[in-house]
């Protein structure tokens, strides 16, 4: 993903799984105050990658966007930025 940016997932509704369409990600656990260290997950050959801090399973799905998720509304967006 060189000469773009990472997207960022988060999962405040406790989801056991998010199938997302991309790799290459960070996962930020919860909204602040309770997330975790923003962690980079790469998921390689595999399709599916679980965050070491939250125990959320992400899943590939190459029929969603960088910026979509199932089930919807996990992808983080920085409120300062």
């Amino acid at each position: 993903m060189a000469g773009s940016s990472i997207p960022h997932f988060q999962n405040d509704a406790g989801h056991a799984a998010i199938d997302i369409g991309v790799k290459e990600f960070m996962c930020v656990g919860a909204n602040a105050p309770f997330d975790h260290p923003h962690v980079f997950l790469d998921m390689g050959s595999e399709n599916e990658k679980v965050c070491p801090y939250c125990s959320t399973l992400y899943r590939y799905d190459a029929g969603l966007k960088a910026s979509e998720t199932r089930p919807d509304g996990c992808l983080y967006l920085d409120r300062v930025a």
